[in-house]
C-alpha cells in the first residue's frame, strides 16, 4: 500500500501499525511523488493526504483516476477537510473513503482491512 503523508508524526504512527499488523507500506511526502510510484508500483491501496506540497491530494488523485493504470487502486483520503462540501468533493473525484483527522490509528487499519484484506505473506492472525 502506498502511504501519502507530509506530516512526519502522522506518518510514522500509521506506517508502523499498519506494518505491524502485517501490512507492506510504501511512503510518499507530496502528490508528485504519491503519483509517480503509485504509477510505478501500483499498490494495493493509496492512503492519501489531501494538504500534501508539490500538488495536493485532490489533485492527485484527479491524475490517478484519469490513468488507465491506476485508476482502480482504492484512495482513501485521510484528511482534516472534514466538511460536507469537502467530502461531496472526494466522492466526486473517486476517492473510495474518506477519514477525517484525527484518526485513531485503529480505525485506519480497519479501513485497509474493509478495502483489501491482509496484503499477502502477511503472518496469520493469533489466537
Amino acid at each position: 500500500m502506498l502511504l501519502v503523508e507530509d506530516n512526519e508524526d502522522n506518518r510514522i504512527i500509521y506506517s508502523t501499525v499498519l506494518r505491524h499488523t502485517g501490512f507492506e507500506v510504501v511512503e510518499a511526502l507530496d502528490g508528485l511523488q504519491a503519483v509517480e510510484l503509485a504509477r510505478r508500483l501500483l499498490p494495493d491501496l493509496i492512503l492519501m493526504d489531501i494538504s500534501i506540497p508539490e500538488m495536493d491530494g485532490w489533485e492527485a488523485t484527479r491524475i490517478l483516476r484519469e490513468d488507465p493504470t491506476t485508476r482502480n487502486i482504492p484512495i482513501v483520503a485521510l484528511t482534516a477537510h472534514a466538511l460536507a462540501d469537502d467530502r461531496e468533493r472526494a466522492s466526486a473525484l473517486g476517492f473510495t473513503a474518506y477519514l477525517a483527522k484525527p484518526i485513531e490509528p485503529r480505525a485506519v487499519v480497519a479501513e485497509v482491512r474493509r478495502w483489501i484484506g491482509m496484503s499477502t505473506g502477511a503472518p496469520p492472525a493469533a489466537n
